[in-house]
């Protein structure tokens, strides 16, 4: 799919009309004897907000698609004739046409009269239009781009995607950039004693690995933002298994791992000026006659003592290592993204990731962002107290709740878990991307992955939060 901007309307090609009606109840593509028209419904003016007009764009997508309409014509002062839809319009559009787009087609039979794709999308538009510059809609599709590989990762099935897989599928994707990759095996973490690591992937035929990768933007003497991805490329919960249906979508607890390297390889073919460093701890959670057990302690990386209370809340222990190792870069921030609890959706649904942080900037200046990109976020709390509900009662701390009533504010605990091993940054932040894992029924996107926060992390990169 391609997008053409140009001033005037291209008759030597055919193109469908798009045409905005806030009076129709639904969609409807309406053909006569001289011109074919899709009319998409449009709230009222007054009503339009940003959210809405990014919804708005992936439908016309989406219907584009379901009258395999291959060329559409967008009246581009049309689509924009509301307030407040905020900057970068340009590039914003792209990202929602791109993203809508997407379907993850990689095990389905092409059907004899083809998937029905749209093919180019026209937009007219007055050459001065500062609104639809062409170098933001070329950045809106780099970043789409990633995104939706971010989700091709995330959605393929974990017998295709192990952690060798994902080495692989990274090395030929970062292959031409100036992102430096290496990858440590068992024997080498087994030396630097990450044993977080090692003991949640033991219990699999399929060796775990760290991916480690480094992109130089500016001099090398500035220190780096280090960006930690949860990589479990399939979460059986291990000994505790998970109760079905609760694991069909567990080839997707890699997702942080995805977006993370999603957004090193965006960051790098935007240019951006910064330092940055990519770490993705890659593991298979199975049960078997190796698996760590609850009642386990394990020693960490940095040498705390930590009591498996569940072998399901194996995500904050292969973090925890990652967060570890960070420290030799000694970085200005660092950020880490993970699938990595239920409670944070029960906390907040579908429709925001959960960030925990003690910058109160960092995260007002985050939530900002995440208005902007589409990303959307909210702050949970954080405080000291909660670090006393995981103490343990042989080892240091517990990989679970301990004290008061079980199974309470479990992202929080999460959180304060990963806190204890990231208390020597001055910057740290955690992203719970458990509520954004996969798309909404009414986002106006394909069922699956979302490819969240790629969009977001781009943003605190270019930002320099």
């Amino acid at each position: 799919m391609k997008i053409t901007v140009v001033d005037k309307r291209l008759t030597r090609k055919k193109c469908v009309q798009i045409v905005f009606n806030e009076k129709i109840r639904e969609n409807r593509f309406v053909v006569d004897k001289k011109t074919e028209i899709l009319e998409i419904k449009i709230p009222k003016k007054d009503e339009m907000t940003r959210r809405k007009w990014i919804i708005l764009v992936r439908s016309i997508i989406q219907e584009a698609k379901k009258y395999n309409l291959g060329r559409i014509e967008i009246l581009w002062r049309q689509l924009v004739n509301f307030d407040d839809l905020g900057d970068n319009l340009g590039q914003t559009f792209a990202e929602a046409v791109y993203m809508a787009h997407y379907e993850f087609r990689k095990y389905k039979t092409k059907p004899k009269e083809g998937w029905g794709d749209v093919s180019e999308i026209v937009v007219i538009a007055k050459k001065n239009d500062k609104s639809l510059q062409r170098q933001n809609i070329k950045k809106g599709i780099t970043i789409a781009t990633q995104v939706n590989f971010c989700r091709d990762l995330a959605n393929t099935p974990g017998v295709d995607m192990t952690p060798a897989s994902l080495v692989s599928i990274t090395r030929k994707a970062v292959k031409g950039t100036k992102i430096k990759m290496r990858v440590l095996d068992e024997k080498q973490m087994r030396r630097k004693k990450m044993n977080g690591v090692l003991a949640v992937g033991q219990g699999s035929r399929n060796q775990s690995r760290f991916i480690i990768l480094e992109y130089i933007g500016t001099r090398q003497t500035n220190k780096p933002m280090v960006l930690v991805g949860k990589g479990v490329t399939f979460d059986t919960g291990g000994i505790d298994t998970k109760p079905h249906p609760y694991a069909l979508d567990m080839m997707m607890d890699m997702s942080g791992g995805a977006a993370v390297i999603a957004t090193m390889i965006a960051v790098a073919k935007l240019r951006v000026k910064r330092n940055i460093v990519a770490l993705i701890p890659v593991v298979e959670n199975m049960p078997g006659g190796s698996s760590f057990r609850p009642g386990d302690i394990i020693t960490m990386m940095d040498g705390t003592h930590v009591e498996v209370g569940h072998t399901d809340a194996e995500g904050r222990l292969i973090l925890a290592d990652a967060l570890t190792f960070a420290k030799i870069y000694k970085p200005a921030q660092i950020i880490d993204v993970a699938t990595l609890t239920g409670a944070a959706m029960m906390a907040l649904g579908e429709r925001a990731t959960a960030i925990f942080t003690d910058e109160d900037e960092l995260a007002s200046n985050t939530l900002k962002i995440a208005e902007e990109t589409g990303d959307y976020a909210w702050r949970l709390p954080l405080w000291d107290e909660y670090s006393t509900e995981i103490v343990g009662t042989h080892g240091d701390i517990s990989n679970i709740r301990t004290k008061g009533q079980p199974g309470y504010g479990g992202a929080i605990t999460a959180a304060a878990f990963l806190k204890h091993f990231a208390k020597d940054y001055k910057k740290w932040m955690h992203m719970d991307i458990a509520p954004t894992m996969t798309a909404v029924f009414d986002e106006q996107l394909t069922k699956g992955a979302k490819g969240s926060p790629v969009r977001l992390l781009i943003s605190i990169l270019e930002n320099d939060l």
